[in-house]
């Protein structure tokens, strides 16, 4: 069975996020990638019996999506934090400002999204059938992702990203600081893979 691969991270010293923040994050991601592996491998095995084994078979499926999200999420998220780069004069800030109108109107609109009360992900989308951008709030990993579009830019909004730095009352600070640290370049990198 092929399994999927643990990437690794060239992460500097960041804004607001401690090295033991990020070290403990990288092993939540970690555990999403094992676990993403050992599900399908037990899918694999009750699969030989499906009749048997349905309802732990369903039961595996619908957790491998939160195991499955959870790696690649954090995969576009870790890739983000790989050096702090303002956003360049690209085909992405074109795109963001001809559907918000600014760009300073797309972020404070995404922020938004980012603080909303809950655990997930706040996502900017490209969908490439209608060549557009749109802003998603994604609750858990797994719940609310917008079929068929690629995500361009991901910001986790799980406690564990940011309590042992901030506290419960500094998600704020945390949104604030993530855009500081962002390396806008792997957004534009994703927004061009995906046309």
């Amino acid at each position: 069975m092929k399994t999927f691969e643990e990437k690794k991270f060239n992460i500097p010293e960041l804004k607001g996020i401690s090295a033991k923040s990020v070290e403990e994050h990288l092993k939540l991601y970690s555990g999403y990638v094992k676990n993403a592996n050992t599900i399908l491998s037990k899918i694999e095995e009750y699969a030989k019996d499906s009749e048997a084994n349905a309802y732990a078979l369903g039961e595996l499926q619908r957790r491998f999506g939160f195991e499955f999200d959870g790696m690649r999420n954090h995969e576009i998220y870790f890739d983000h934090l790989t050096g702090a780069t303002a956003i360049s004069e690209s085909e992405l800030k074109k795109a963001i400002e001809a559907e918000w109108g600014s760009f300073d109107a797309w972020l404070a609109r995404f922020k938004a999204i980012a603080l909303t009360r809950g655990i997930g992900w706040a996502i900017l989308y490209y969908d490439k059938q209608t060549n557009r951008l749109l802003n998603a709030w994604v609750d858990e990993q797994h719940l609310g992702h917008l079929t068929g579009l690629t995500p361009v830019l991901a910001l986790d909004m799980w406690e564990h990203s940011f309590v042992l730095d901030y506290l419960p009352s500094g998600k704020k600070n945390y949104v604030e600081d993530f855009f500081a640290n962002l390396n806008w370049q792997t957004c534009e990198n994703n927004f061009a893979n995906a046309k």
